[in-house]
This record gives C-alpha cells, sequence and structure tokens, in this order.
C-alpha cells in the first residue's frame, strides 16, 4: 500500500482545522499527517492537541509562508520514505476515497494530480473552474472512468498529491515567492523537468474559500506578482522576460488606471538579480529541498 503524508500548513486555522484533520482520518486510504504551525495565535494548536492527539505538529515559531512552511513538510516525506507527499490547504478537506483514487490513477509521467476542487457547497471552486474547468468538460466528453487523468497546464496548490520522482526531481518552493506565485512556479519547474500536471475527475475534494473577495488593491498588487512569476520561469528567456514584464506592468497601470503596478516596477528590478539566481537553482534536481537556496 502506499505511503501519503498529509502535509498542511496552519495560520490561525481554527475555523476549519477539525473539518481538514477529520477527513484525513476517514480517508479509505490511510494517510500520515504532518501539521506545519506558522505561528498561530487562535487556539488552532490546542484544538489539535486536544481533539487530534496523534497529529504531528512541527512549530515554525513565526510565519515563514507558505512556501518554505510545506517545504519542511516535504523534506520530511522524502527523508522517511513516503511514496507521496499530499499538500493540502489549511481551509481545505477529503473526501471519503479522495486519496485512493489520486494514487490508483497515478502514473510515473504524473508529477502533481489534483481532484476536483469543489467549493463549501458542493460546486466547482471558482478558480478551478476558470483555470482547469474546460480542459476537464472536453475530456470528459459524456463519459466517467475512474483511472482517467486530465492533463491541465496549472492546477491550485490546495490539493496536490505529488510523488516521491516529482520532488525528487523537481524539489520545494522556490524562495523567490512568500505567498502567492509558488504555486506557478513549481508547475513551470515541473514542466521544465519532462514532467506532468493532471485532474482526476473521478476524485473530489472541497477548497472552503467562504465567498472571501479580495479589495481592488490586493488584485493589483497579485498581478504583480505575476511578474515575478513569469520572469522566474525557467521555460521562458531570462533577458526578454526581464524586458516584457516591466512593459507589461506599465501597461496594466494604464489598462487599470492604477499607480500600484508602475511603483512595482523599481522593485521588481531591484529583484532581478536574486530572482536570477533562484531561477537557475530552480533547474536543478531537488531543487530548494536539499539545504541550499541558491
Amino acid at each position: 500500500m502506499a505511503r501519503v503524508l498529509v502535509v498542511i500548513v496552519t495560520f490561525n486555522a481554527l475555523k476549519w482545522i477539525q473539518k481538514a484533520l477529520r477527513s484525513v482520518e476517514k480517508s479509505s486510504l490511510p494517510a500520515d499527517v504532518i501539521l506545519i504551525d506558522n505561528g498561530s495565535t487562535d487556539g488552532t494548536l490546542p484544538l489539535v492537541r486536544t481533539d487530534f492527539p496523534g497529529t504531528r505538529i512541527l512549530e515554525t515559531g513565526e510565519n515563514l509562508g507558505f512556501g518554505a512552511a510545506n517545504n519542511l513538510g516535504l523534506r520530511i516525506a522524502l527523508d522517511e520514505g513516503y511514496d507521496f507527499a499530499y499538500l493540502m490547504n489549511q481551509d481545505a478537506w477529503l473526501k471519503k476515497d479522495t486519496l485512493e483514487k489520486l494514487v490508483a490513477a497515478h502514473r510515473q509521467e504524473w508529477g502533481v494530480l489534483s481532484p476536483m476542487q469543489l467549493d463549501a457547497h458542493g460546486g466547482r471552486d471558482k478558480r478551478f473552474a476558470k483555470k482547469c474547468g474546460k480542459y476537464v468538460d472536453a475530456a470528459l466528453g459524456g463519459y466517467h472512468n475512474d483511472t482517467l487523468v486530465v492533463e491541465v497546464p496549472f492546477v491550485m496548490a490546495a490539493h496536490w498529491l505529488l510523488s516521491r520522482r516529482a520532488l525528487e526531481t523537481v524539489g520545494g518552493f522556490s524562495p523567490a515567492f512568500r505567498q502567492y506565485g509558488e504555486d506557478d512556479n513549481w508547475i513551470h519547474r515541473l514542466h521544465y523537468h519532462g514532467l506532468h500536471c493532471g485532474v482526476v475527475p473521478a476524485a473530489e475534494a472541497v477548497h472552503d474559500r467562504g465567498g472571501r473577495r479580495l479589495p481592488r488593491e490586493k488584485k493589483m498588487q497579485l498581478k504583480c506578482i505575476a511578474a515575478v512569476v513569469k520572469v522566474s520561469d525557467p521555460n521562458r528567456s531570462w533577458r526578454w522576460m526581464r524586458v516584457r514584464e516591466v512593459l507589461e506592468l506599465v501597461g496594466m497601470g494604464l489598462k487599470n488606471f492604477s499607480d500600484i503596478p508602475w511603483k512595482f516596477i523599481p522593485e521588481l528590478k531591484e529583484r532581478f538579480p536574486e530572482l536570477e539566481a533562484y531561477r537557475e537553482a530552480s533547474k536543478r534536481k531537488g531543487a530548494f529541498l536539499d539545504g541550499t537556496t541558491a
């Protein structure tokens, strides 16, 4: 039987953590859990220790960010001989057969597999639908197959089954990203190494965004992070992307009547040496899980 380590990074996860951990307990494919806590202050850890005394907890003592905290769990998965690591957001949970169906569908070429990501009401998560829906719908074509995998260019890291081969090849999340953009970058590196990303339509899991809406300023900041993602992509020309993304930011500011992209340009240009170093390091097998960052 495949050995799976579920890695959950928490930061003030009191609202969801019971559902998340209970879903792993009920999984038809048994899995171990490690909770990486980024300095929660809302009672998350006391609740976990009381209600889930067998849960393994690693306290970072500070908010390391999504990628760096997940890397701690991924390193443990490798060191302890797990066949798969399953990344699950703190505001997410499994269906009973999610892990079983994902593992059954896995083949060597798949570096990351995701279930269908649903919202808390049972419909497709909006971002999942936007990013993956057309590929899934086109591939299904009216029939259902438990081991069908639909290749997609990207899927969010709220639910990722990562094979051991993928971790040994691609490595962990890049330190270039603290929050947002790290999953895009990891998938770009997956493709760089010739592995694939897929969705298993027969498997389902929940990501409870809870109707959260981002203010316009935050949306613009995320668009700026997209520029960092693109220049960090090892599949693209470094020289060209440095020029292109600065021009993109200028155009973005004009299009959206916002000075946020323009103010971000000096920060991006200042980061170019750092981003180039991380980009080159990301080509190395096992990058960012081998104790080095560049």
